[in-house]
This record gives C-alpha cells, structure tokens and sequence, in this order.
C-alpha cells in the first residue's frame, strides 16, 4: 500500500520463475491479482474464470498462461505479458474497497502489452460482484473485447464495448470473411 510502484513490477526472484516458464507466445494470458481488494478475488475470481473460459471456446481461445500475483496493480499485467509473448493479457484485480462493494472485483484487457502502456491503452470492466455485474455478463463483455482486441489489435480508447448490441456491419463483414480493413 506505501509503494504502488512495487506492485507495477515484478521482483527479481518472481522475475526469474515466470522467465523459467516460457514456452513460446500466446495469444491471451491471465494474471490475477489481489489488486486494493484480496476478497474480491477471493470471492469472484475463480467463477468468473470458469465462465470466461466456456465463453473464450466458442471463439476458440484459450488461455495460454494464467498467474496469480500478490500486491499487485494493473499495470504488473503489462510486464508478465510481454515476458509470455501474449498478444493480450486480462488482469483481473480486486478494485479499491468503496462505499458500498468492499469486494469489487475489475478486469482490465490490454493489446500487446509492454511495460508502460498507459490506462488509456486498456479495457476495464469494474464494478463485478454479487450486487453489482454478474459472472455472466462480466464474462461476455471481457470476451466481447478480448475477441474483437485481437481482432483489431488494439484496446483502450479505440475500443468501444459493443457487445450488449449487433456488431457494426462493417465488423460483422469483416468476420465473414469479405472486407479486410477496420
């Protein structure tokens, strides 16, 4: 809590066991992170994974890593991520303890990460808990935009979140197969 930056990297000895670990790129990694809120991990992580998973198949992606991190803030995502070659990584991270939802949980969704992308780079979707938005809503949204991120290569403030609707037809076009740009 005295150091956010601490929780933006990881340390050495972290450092050297995620690098033991790589097997090559992948197309989406998964860090979670107990973030300003380890009971909303606690409490949501798990479901919401296993909803995201079923919704991640029918596009066929997987998950390629999955870490787990104490400390942490969003932005460690960005470094795990570059260290695995994934294309996209989703931080999913205990929001700060507010008012009314101590267990909020967050996912964040960024294209190619590097260290020192910025939140505008990013994809949120907040505010996911038992009173607030559902597993499976939370789970459609964040695979809406980590299909269509990779897709588009790119995420953040280019990336609108369309999923409650029809697609534009210009996507819509573009995932049959006829036009080519975006």
């Amino acid at each position: 809590m005295r150091r956010p930056d601490l929780g933006r990297m990881l340390d050495p000895d972290s450092k050297h066991l995620l690098a033991s670990q790589i097997a090559g790129s992948c197309q989406l990694a998964i860090v979670v992170g107990d973030g300003l809120s380890p009971s909303a991990v606690n409490g949501h992580a798990i479901e919401l994974v296993r909803r995201l998973i079923a919704r991640l198949a029918v596009d066929r992606l997987e998950i390629g890593h999955a870490v787990v991190a104490s400390g942490a803030r969003v932005a460690l995502g960005d470094e795990i991520g570059a260290m695995l070659g994934a294309r996209m990584v989703a931080v999913l991270i205990g929001e700060r303890p507010g008012l009314s939802a101590p267990d909020s949980l967050g996912a964040y969704l960024t294209f190619a990460p590097q260290v020192g992308r910025t939140d505008a780079e990013r994809n949120c979707v907040s505010n996911i808990h038992g009173a607030g938005l559902g597993y499976d809503e939370a789970a459609s949204r964040i695979a809406w935009l980590i299909r269509e991120g990779l897709a588009r290569e790119l995420t953040g403030v280019t990336l609108k979140d369309e999923s409650g609707g029809a697609a534009p037809a210009r996507i819509a076009n573009v995932q049959r197969g006829g036009e080519t740009g975006i």
